[in-house]
Formats: structure tokens, sequence, C-alpha cells
């Protein structure tokens, strides 16, 4: 993270805060189809961006702008998992809360405070939880009006906030660019793998639905459709 001067840090902190929505607390019974298994999970109330983070903003906390698709309020894309929680460790740093995660690159050791107050990756549940907002079909809306995909994109990411929002007041959680979430996929079959969901501006329709799962290596794997969005407990 490069030295701040403290007005920076402040309208830095004070910009995403104000982007963050609080999620009610509920339950949403969630889905392995691989493996064919179902579980119900508990989620209590939560922040999350109202949008993903953006060029702008990882730039504003790194000076790196790592993007294919060069534009200050488009999502940043082709970060790996752990440039993603690095920079939440960052924010966290610059708002003087505790940090929620310790990481050990060389040993691919990675740890998870979920009781810590600091910024992080929104859980799998958590990010299907917000992204549904209380809807039970396969999108909360419309695909053309709420996202960004194959059809659509002009073959690259656009702006966020353009198209509209769940009933939550979130934005482009489908289609754009897939977001990463906290969780490891299944440590027992792909180690280390960490779970990616949403849907991209290269996706076909069938890509952009509330329940797809993907996965890839935390550190290694960056593509141009993959971004990440803040989360905080309440």
């Amino acid at each position: 993270m490069k030295d701040l001067p403290i007005d920076t840090k402040n309208s830095i902190i004070t910009g995403i805060e104000q982007t963050l929505v609080q999620i009610p607390s509920g339950q949403l019974r969630m889905r392995d189809d691989r493996i064919d298994t179902h579980w119900i999970a508990e989620i209590p109330t939560f922040l999350i961006g109202k949008f993903p983070v953006t060029q702008q903003q990882y730039h504003a906390v790194t000076a790196e702008r790592p993007s294919t698709f060069f534009g200050d309020q488009k999502p940043v894309e082709t970060i790996s998992w752990i440039e993603a929680v690095l920079f939440c460790n960052a924010i966290s740093a610059l708002a003087d809360l505790q940090l929620c995660y310790q990481i050990d690159i060389e040993k691919e050791q990675y740890s998870f405070d979920m009781a810590a107050n600091g910024y992080r990756l929104p859980t799998e549940a958590e990010w299907e939880f917000a992204c549904r907002a209380g809807t039970t079909g396969i999108r909360y809306g419309n695909l053309a009006a709420i996202g960004w995909y194959k059809g659509n994109s002009g073959n690259g990411t656009q702006e966020v906030g353009q198209k509209q929002p769940n009933d939550w007041g979130l934005y482009d959680m489908l289609g754009n660019v897939w977001e990463w979430c906290a969780d490891i996929y299944d440590e027992t079959v792909y180690g280390s793998y960490r779970i990616m969901r949403g849907g991209g501006w290269y996706d076909e329709p069938r890509g952009c639905l509330v329940t797809n799962r993907r996965r890839s290596h935390p550190v290694a794997y960056r593509i141009d459709d993959l971004g990440f969005r803040l989360a905080r407990n309440r």
C-alpha cells in the first residue's frame, strides 16, 4: 500500500462507506450441483458494497492499474483473490479497523477472521443472499435490464451502476465481472481454490445466474471478467 496524505485517506474511506448497503439477517437454501447437496446458511446482518470495487478506488490505494479495460468507473478486473484480500486489508488499515486476513503467500496459508470489523470479501452465502434480495428466481430481474453480458456488453466491461439495481439497491451483481468470495471451494479436491460468483461481460445468459459457482487458484488466476466487492460486519 502506498503512503497516502491524511486528506486522501479520509476521502477514500468516506467514499467507500457512503456506498455500503446494510443487508438484513436471514436464511438461504444453497446448493452444489456438482456433488448433489443442499444446505441452509444462516446470514447475520452485514454490509456490502453497492458496486464492485472500481479502478479508481483500486488505484487510489495501490497506485496500480491492472485492468484490461481501462476506465476509472469500470470495475477493477484481472485481479487475483490474494490481490483482492490485500486490498481489503489495506482499506481496513486506512480506516483503523481490524484486519480480516493473515496472509503467507509463499506457504499459501490464508486465515480469515470472520469476527474482525475490517473490510473483507463477502462469503458465498452472503453474496447470494444479497444478490437475491428476497427474490427466488434464477435472477433478480430481466438480464438485459440488470446486467452486462455477452449480448449487450460490447465485448468488455462497462461502468458500474448503469443497469437497474436489485431490490436492496445493489448494482451489477449479475454480469459485468465475476466476483471473488471469501470461501474455499472444496479443499479436499481443489486445495486452496476460492469461489467466484455472478457471471461476467463475456458470459451467455446461462452464465449469469444467482446460483452459478466457479472456482480457481487464489494467487495465479487473473482474468478480464473477474473483480470483487467489499463487505464488512455490521
